[in-house]
């Protein structure tokens, strides 16, 4: 059997039409060598019981699973470094296929549509498949490393509690690339990411930049009915206030990780608030708010401490967009005040996101801004001496963690007026979950961390020696954090 039972196509926005995408074909790659597989992920939509087989047949070289009507290239624009750019769309990636989470699935989520009877729509979406209408001149093609990076910062979101796509599977494909920005030639791959939503923002913005108010209403409704129910039909500033409290959450939750994505263009955010297409990312060695991660973003655009800025810049695109659908000056009036809340609700998420990540209860929003920040005051004052993930990992349970965060290789660092403040904030606050410090993570004198350096090495050991069980450990290592945090 190809599938389990549990397995439901449901290819939603092929329905949409052809103006919407472009039907294209897969490369035909010389090799398709399994590299990652990540059924747990597969398990979430009925896609676990694959062979190899039919998982290469699926995943390699794209035969349509049941019930799929074959591979779209999307169509949008986007602003790109705040510059629009028309000629863009899925370049070297496809809508490959649509289901519905299994019931299972979505009663294990703590968050989000846990209705079993109708389950959230998942999409999985390509990298590196092939050239497409809107490849312009490019190969349409992925580096293995760049596919080896993605897994890696999926699964380190994902284990911190960040919504973020699951990196279903690696296959490389035997070509040889040519980059401009790393050592060529470089191996190749395809990379398949099972993701709650593929429509961008600039989804909206092409429609609106040709005018067209019908697809603007069509894709309104597509998005607001599968992704934001609650929103009544039609309401555009019900589905911009939706998705800006889903994107303030997100946001808090990339801070409060210390993760920073690196290209937060148009395109690179969607209506679900999920974050996925990972490029240039990385993770904060310690606390600097102008950290970039991107090699070209040298007027910090999207550094760390930006990104709340970039996520509302971008929401105020989506906004123009939905503007010219209001059919009233009130609902003109209800859009912007949809979009300004974005900022009330990012401080809101910010507090719960440091809060969860301490493992701590609220105790009311003063006492949880003080906690807030002291933690950020004593990332600030010890930077290179603490580092980000550390603190969270030492006081993970709140003051309950003292003599373990105390007696631990950083119980030296933890002291002075900033670390006073912070035990005092830390101490009004109860303990959430306490019993999930019994997991042997907590006995390790030193957190799972992501950062360059480790990256760079993991994806040494696959470039020189082909081999990969450095990056399997971490990813299994990750999987164990996950399930420590529990978050």
């Amino acid at each position: 059997m190809p599938v389990s039972p549990a397995y439901r196509p449901d290819p939603r926005f092929f329905e949409l039409g052809a103006e919407y995408g472009d039907a294209v074909k897969p490369a035909d790659f010389p090799q398709t060598i399994l590299r990652l597989r990540n059924d747990r992920a597969a398990a979430t939509v009925g896609l676990e019981t694959l062979s190899d087989a039919e998982w290469i047949a699926h995943f390699g070289r794209f035969d349509p699973l049941p019930g799929q009507p074959g591979p779209v290239a999307m169509r949008y624009h986007g602003h790109q470094f705040r510059v629009y750019n028309p000629e863009i769309g899925d370049g070297r990636g496809f809508l490959a296929a649509q289901m519905r989470e299994v019931p299972e699935a979505a009663l294990l989520r703590e968050q989000g549509d846990r209705d079993t009877q109708n389950p959230r729509l998942l999409d999985l979406g390509t990298k590196g498949s092939g050239q497409t209408p809107w490849s312009r001149h490019a190969d349409g093609r992925l580096t293995l490393k760049g596919g080896v990076r993605e897994a890696l910062a999926a699964a380190m979101l994902e284990s911190l509690g960040v919504p973020t796509c699951r990196i279903l599977s690696l296959i490389e494909t035997g070509e040889d690339l040519e980059r401009h920005d790393e050592p060529s030639p470089t191996r190749s791959a395809v990379m398949v990411r099972l993701s709650h939503s593929h429509i961008r923002f600039g989804t909206f913005q092409r429609a609106a930049y040709y005018g067209r108010k019908d697809q603007i209403e069509a894709l309104m409704e597509h998005a607001r009915s599968l992704y934001h129910p609650a929103v009544a039909p039609g309401d555009a500033p019900g589905f911009l206030a939706a998705v800006v409290e889903a994107s303030a959450a997100l946001t808090a939750k990339w801070i409060a990780a210390g993760f920073v994505h690196g290209v937060l263009n148009t395109d690179n955010l969607n209506v679900a608030g999920e974050s996925f297409d990972y490029g240039p990312w990385r993770f904060l060695p310690h606390y600097e708010p102008g950290f970039t991660a991107a090699y070209f973003d040298q007027n910090g655009l999207y550094a760390f401490a930006r990104q709340p800025e970039a996520v509302f810049w971008n929401l105020t695109q989506l906004a123009g967009c939905l503007k010219l659908i209001a059919e009233s000056e009130p609902q003109v009036a209800d859009l912007a005040a949809a979009l300004n809340a974005f900022g009330p609700a990012y401080i809101r998420h910010l507090r719960a996101a440091f809060l969860n990540r301490l493992g701590v209860k609220s105790l009311g929003e003063a006492a949880d801004q003080r906690l807030l920040d002291a933690t950020l005051a004593l990332a600030r004052e010890k930077k290179e001496a603490l580092r980000w993930e550390p603190i969270f990992f030492d006081w993970f349970g709140g003051f309950s963690s003292a003599a373990r965060a105390l007696g631990g290789v950083r119980g030296k660092t933890y002291q002075g007026e900033a670390f006073d403040a912070f035990r005092f904030a830390l101490m009004e606050h109860e303990p959430d979950r306490p019993e999930r410090l019994e997991h042997p993570m907590f006995a390790a004198p030193e957190p799972e961390e992501l950062l360059i350096d480790e990256v760079e090495a993991l994806w040494s050991a696959i470039d020189a020696a082909d081999d990969w069980a450095p990056l399997k450990a971490k990813l299994a290592r990750l999987e164990m954090a996950r399930e420590a945090w529990s978050l």
